[in-house]
């Protein structure tokens, strides 16, 4: 009996790694599940080299696979699948189709599925193109029958990430031009502006005012300390990132993201509609209410979330209910807790989260829509005052020199 190398994270969300027999992967993943794992991926104990290159492949594509790859890969796959073609045949035809990465992705999961792994295990290999929460619900539609439907429902999620992606982007565009053009108008002022004024102050030998005094200091130690400037603030980004990327660092600026001014209130919603979106999927799908939450705590995008999920889950495996649960959370509105009662009390939580979903998606376009009104008095305030002191710093000075030589 061949053996088959497998990641999992068990009931209570600890990564766990092992090995196992078992006549196929799908075996192996029943077998899981049966003792309350989760199954991440599942690897033929003699593919793990092949697997190994297959991810070193991956990571050298010249070509990177975009979400729109993802998104026509889902939506094709699922009508070709309708219409009742094999999926190794499926996987032929969109190879032919599909953008120079994309291809060699397919391709890859075709090899692996033929060599006898199941297609979410072929999509776990792929590292870093389909996301965990992707390949879950891939391997629930293997174990119910319903991979057609799966992957239309994917399709849905991978839209609706995209809209949510492109409207923070549209939202952005203008701040952030306003932002790039002031910063380089200052440096544009400190390196060449202010320099030329000083040579010209100093030939006249009189007292500068303060605020010149100030701006003439600011400009000889930016211009003196400049590499210490620069390799200081890499190595902040750098420590920044590293704080973040651990798991109480990133729970704290995940945690502080949230009471941002203005951007704090759409982070919430917009995780709070993927959180909904994924676990409304998750359950349509069949997958069972605690192992959904524990899916789609992976799927938020957000420690701070995902650590309330993990929360609300165990207290659902000790007999809670979901509404009781949420509402310890202390992260839904008292309209969402409403609607999932409803849910719960009608057998309909996955429609009820869907609802919820919807609410939170318009919330966000609508905030989204007003983000540039909001911010634009903040940016309008700070340029005043910006070109008022460069006003009083370079203006001041020829002011005072004038006066002296009417005198």
């Amino acid at each position: 009996m061949p053996q088959f190398t497998y990641t999992a994270r068990d009931a209570g969300g600890g990564l766990m790694q092992g090995v196992l027999e078992g006549d196929s992967a799908g075996a192996v993943a029943a077998e899981l599940q049966r003792a309350g794992s989760t199954p991440l991926e599942i690897v033929l104990a003699t593919a793990v080299g092949a697997s190994m290159a297959s991810k070193q492949i991956g990571f050298g594509r010249s070509e990177k696979v975009k979400h729109e790859d993802l998104l026509m890969f889902s939506r094709q796959l699922h009508t070709l699948l309708k219409a009742g073609i094999a999926l190794t045949r499926a996987l032929g035809g969109l190879q032919e189709s599909a953008s120079a990465a994309m291809k060699d992705v397919i391709r890859q999961i075709r090899e692996s599925l033929e060599s006898g792994n199941e297609m979410s295990t072929s999509l776990a290999k792929q590292t870093g193109i389909f996301s965990a929460f992707y390949v879950s619900m891939v391997r629930v539609g293997e174990m119910t029958g319903r991979l057609d439907e799966v992957f239309l429902r994917l399709f849905h999620h991978l839209e609706f990430e995209k809209l949510m992606r492109d409207q923070v982007k549209s939202a952005l565009r203008y701040p952030t031009f306003v932002i790039v053009v002031m910063l380089i108008a200052i440096g544009v002022i400190n390196v060449f502006v202010i320099p030329s004024f000083q040579k010209v102050f100093d030939g006249f030998g009189a007292q500068l005012p303060l605020m010149t005094r100030i701006l003439v200091g600011f400009s000889k130690f930016t211009l003196a300390a400049w590499p210490y400037i620069l390799v200081g603030a890499v190595g902040a980004i750098f420590a920044f990132r590293r704080w973040t990327a651990s798991e109480d660092g990133g729970y704290a600026w995940d945690k502080l993201k949230l009471k941002f001014p203005i951007a704090g209130k759409i982070i919430r919603k917009a995780t709070l509609a993927r959180f909904s979106r994924s676990f409304a999927l998750a359950l349509k799908s069949g997958v069972p209410v605690v192992q959904a939450m524990m899916v789609v705590a992976n799927t938020v995008d957000n420690h701070f979330f995902a650590r309330a999920i993990e929360k609300m889950r165990e207290g659902v495996e000790r007999g809670d209910s979901l509404l009781r649960t949420a509402a310890a959370s202390g992260i839904f509105t008292p309209v969402v807790l409403q609607m999932i009662a409803v849910g719960e009390e009608s057998g309909t939580l996955d429609e009820m989260l869907g609802e919820v979903a919807d609410f939170y998606q318009q919330e966000v376009e609508y905030e989204l829509k007003s983000l540039s009104a909001q911010i634009e008095p903040i940016l309008i305030v700070f340029l005043g005052v910006l070109v008022l002191i460069l006003a009083l710093g370079v203006f001041l000075p020829i002011w005072d020199l004038g006066k002296a030589a009417i005198k």
